[in-house]
């Protein structure tokens, strides 16, 4: 296959992936209505329903102008051999592969991110402010940008060194060891991620004694689920959005709530919230999905070392010679149509195991109380309650609030006339 088949094969494929968006966006704006609808009568009031159609709409223009400007410039980039341009400009700098890659990756995600800035900047002082969600100063986002800088730089520019300097030693067969490299770099992170990288942005500090970590810890206890670590983590420096993770492995694992819950819900909906989470544990969707993840990875890498080597890789960008780093991203965009067959079935598999872990939670603990909690969350952070079927296929990793309840109510029902058996 020529490197001109291939370079029209690369444009069809953003062309595809931007005009599915667009419909997908479009098939959602067909749901606004400008009408409470009766479904969410009881979660929405009139008042409220009507600002959450004002921000999702606003969302949906913003996102337009973002998405165009990015499908526009990725366009630019690709006809006018903006690829080979920037490599040229890296291999005027130093011609060792490794360092050739990094001032690469580096010019284009620092150029990337430097037009991206002003989106952000919009985005959070200007619809977040609007709506009453943003907190973050200006001295904390530039702050984030710097510390986001030097991880990139960090994390991102040692594992593109180590890849190509396994590549570099062992050829094709580069894939094996960069595949366990990447494993153990993912199951660290999963273990410290929290102690490391967290911190680095947020402060966590332990729950403090009293009814809702009584409350916690009485719960953990029941479903035999060793808890020690609890904590608060600062959400409100920079939104007014509430939420709660469960992250780490074995002695590792944690609890974080956002500091924002204790003002909007109430200990037993807290609890609910966590006993969420704690179902996520105990059903082992973190080790699976890790597991998952990891061979995902090793099936994507030993794909891409039997094309490495193919210079048409590198001349569909334009560039004459070809660079481990241009190959790279052609294949990124070939790889893409099975990366979002693969993201549709992770979807699929990750709404399946938020109504497991409802299930358990709701069995264990007081369904009515996850149901509220839901319901607070989806309210305080102004979510799209009624998206359209497909545009949640696509992009949706829970499923929405109103299935979660109809599945919880089931659930209830189920569990109650199961009692009524046994008594």
């Amino acid at each position: 296959m020529s490197a001109t088949i291939i370079f029209y094969i690369i444009i069809g494929i953003l062309i595809f992936d931007f005009i599915l968006d667009r419909l997908l966006d479009y098939l959602n704006s067909t749901k606004w209505s400008a009408v409470l609808p009766p479904q969410l009568v009881g979660i929405y009031d009139e008042k409220v329903y009507s600002k959450q159609q004002e921000y999702e709409k606003e969302n949906h223009r913003f996102s337009q102008i973002t998405d165009s400007f990015q499908f526009v410039l990725i366009m630019l980039m690709l006809f006018l051999y903006g690829f080979a341009w920037v490599d040229q400009i890296a291999k005027s700098i130093s011609v060792l592969p490794i360092l050739n890659a990094l001032l690469f990756f580096g010019i284009l995600m620092f150029a990337a991110d430097l037009l991206g800035t002003p989106f952000a900047v919009y985005d959070t002082f200007v619809i977040e402010e609007k709506y009453g969600f943003n907190k973050t100063t200006v001295k904390t986002f530039i702050l984030d940008k710097l510390k986001g800088w030097g991880l990139a730089v960090i994390i991102g520019g040692g594992l593109l060194s180590l890849i190509i300097w396994f590549y570099m030693l062992t050829g094709k067969y580069f894939w094996i060891y960069t595949w366990f490299a990447i494993s153990t770099f993912s199951i660290f992170m999963a273990l410290f991620y929290s102690t490391l990288i967290v911190p680095l942005f947020n402060k966590q500090t332990p729950l403090q004694p009293g009814e809702l970590r009584d409350e916690i810890e009485s719960f953990s206890k029941k479903v035999k689920f060793k808890l020690d670590n609890i904590f608060m983590i600062d959400g409100s420096k920079r939104s007014t959005k509430a939420n709660a993770y469960f992250s780490g492995l074995g002695p590792k694992k944690r609890i974080v709530l956002f500091d924002t819950m204790l003002n909007d819900l109430e200990k037993q909906e807290i609890t609910a919230v966590l006993a969420h989470e704690i179902g996520h544990y105990k059903k082992k969707h973190i080790i699976s999905g890790i597991a998952v993840s990891l061979i995902h990875s090793a099936i994507l890498l030993y794909i891409f070392s039997l094309l490495v080597d193919a210079p048409v890789l590198s001349e569909a960008l334009g560039a004459e010679k070809p660079a481990f780093h241009l190959g790279l991203i052609t294949f990124g965009v070939l790889y893409s149509p099975i990366s979002l067959i693969l993201d549709i079935i992770m979807n699929i598999v990750s709404r399946r195991n938020e109504y497991q872990a409802d299930r358990f939670a709701s069995n264990n603990y007081i369904a009515s109380k996850l149901g509220d909690a839901l319901k607070k969350l989806s309210v305080k952070n102004l979510s799209n309650l009624m998206p359209h079927a497909w545009y949640v296929f696509f992009h949706y990793s829970h499923p929405t609030l109103l299935q979660r309840l109809q599945k919880l109510t089931d659930t209830n029902y189920s569990i109650s006339q199961r009692n009524k058996v046994l008594t």
